[in-house]
C-alpha cells in the first residue's frame, strides 16, 4: 500500500496523464491483494507450526473478514471454517480466493460453538469473549490444540481410550478391547466417503482397519460400484480417527483380486494391513 502511495504522489504531477494514473492504480491493486494475503499466509503458517498440527478441522473464532481463515491450507488435509456474528465480508474474501468448500464461514452467536465433542483438532482466537474455555475444550479432540491469543492448550487424551493397532486389536488375537470408554451408539460423530461400498457379492470395499495414535488406517476398494466385475482400486487410507478427515492415502494396483468367486475373502488378507 505505500508503494501505491508513492507511485501515485509521482503521477499526480501535472505532466503526467491523467489516464496513466488510473492505469497504474488499477495494476498495482491486484498486486498490493496478493501481498497483503501472503502477509496472512505467513501468520497462517506460524499458527500451525505452534499447534504442531498436520492436517484435521481447524475452526477460527471471530473471523472477521476471513483473510486470516482463507490464510490456512485449503488442501485435502485440512478443513477450515470461521465463526462470526456476520461473515458476510468472511465469505466474500474466501469466494474471491477460490477457496469456499474446503474453507468456510458461518454465523455464529459466540456462547456455544456448533460441534460435536471430541470433533475439532485446532482451535484459533485472540480471545474468548463470552465463550467458556469449557467449551472449546469439549470440542477439542484427544491431542486437539487451542491457541487463544498466543496461549496455548493442549487437550490431554483420556486415559482408559484404547488403541486397535492389529486386526484382532493385539498380538494375542483376543479381538477385546481395554477400553473403559465405549458405549452404546447414540449419534453419528462424522460420516466420510466411500458413501456407497461396493456389491456384497465380491470382496468388501473396507477390508482392513486398524486405529493407532489418533488416526484410523484401512484398506478401500474406491472403484466404481456401477458393476461387480470390474477390477478394484485399492489404497491405504489414513484418516483422523475423530472427524474422519482424510489426511493422505498411497494407492497400489495389487492388493487382492475382488472376484475370485462369490463373497470369497481370503482369511489372512486383513492381517496384511
Amino acid at each position: 500500500m505505500r508503494l501505491i502511495q508513492k507511485i501515485t504522489s509521482v503521477l499526480r504531477h501535472p505532466s503526467v496523464p491523467q489516464c496513466w494514473l488510473g492505469l497504474a492504480i488499477g495494476l498495482l491493486l491486484p498486486v498490493a491483494a496478493f501481498s497483503a494475503q501472503a502477509g496472512y499466509r505467513q501468520k497462517a503458517e506460524q499458527i500451525l507450526k505452534a499447534a504442531g498440527i498436520h492436517g484435521g478441522l481447524i475452526i477460527h473464532l471471530n473471523c472477521g473478514d476471513g483473510r486470516l481463515t482463507a490464510a490456512f491450507p485449503a488442501n485435502g488435509s485440512y478443513i477450515v471454517q470461521g465463526l462470526d456474528a456476520d461473515v458476510t465480508a468472511a465469505r466474500q474474501t474466501i469466494r474471491s480466493l477460490g477457496f469456499y468448500g474446503k474453507v468456510s464461514a458461518e454465523p455464529w452467536m459466540g456462547n456455544r460453538l456448533p460441534y460435536v465433542d471430541n470433533l475439532v483438532n485446532l482451535v484459533v482466537a485472540d480471545d474468548l469473549g463470552r465463550l467458556a474455555m469449557e467449551e472449546v475444550l469439549r470440542v477439542l479432540a484427544p491431542n486437539g490444540v487451542a491457541l487463544i491469543g498466543g496461549k496455548k492448550t493442549v487437550k490431554p487424551r483420556p486415559e482408559g481410550m484404547d488403541e486397535w493397532q492389529q486386526h484382532y486389536h493385539d498380538a494375542d488375537n483376543n479381538a477385546v478391547a481395554n477400553d473403559d470408554l465405549v458405549g452404546p451408539p447414540r449419534h453419528f460423530e462424522w460420516i466420510a466417503k466411500p458413501q456407497w461400498s461396493r456389491s456384497h457379492l465380491c470382496l468388501p470395499s473396507i477390508n482392513s482397519l486398524v486405529s493407532a495414535g489418533g488416526r484410523l488406517y484401512s484398506i478401500e476398494d474406491h472403484a466404481s460400484s456401477e458393476h461387480p466385475a470390474l477390477p478394484g482400486k485399492f489404497s491405504l487410507i489414513c484418516r483422523d480417527a475423530f472427524n474422519g478427515i482424510e489426511l493422505w492415502r498411497h494407492p497400489f494396483p495389487d492388493w487382492q483380486p475382488i472376484n475370485i468367486y462369490i463373497k470369497y475373502t481370503p482369511t489372512q488378507l486383513q492381517r496384511r494391513l
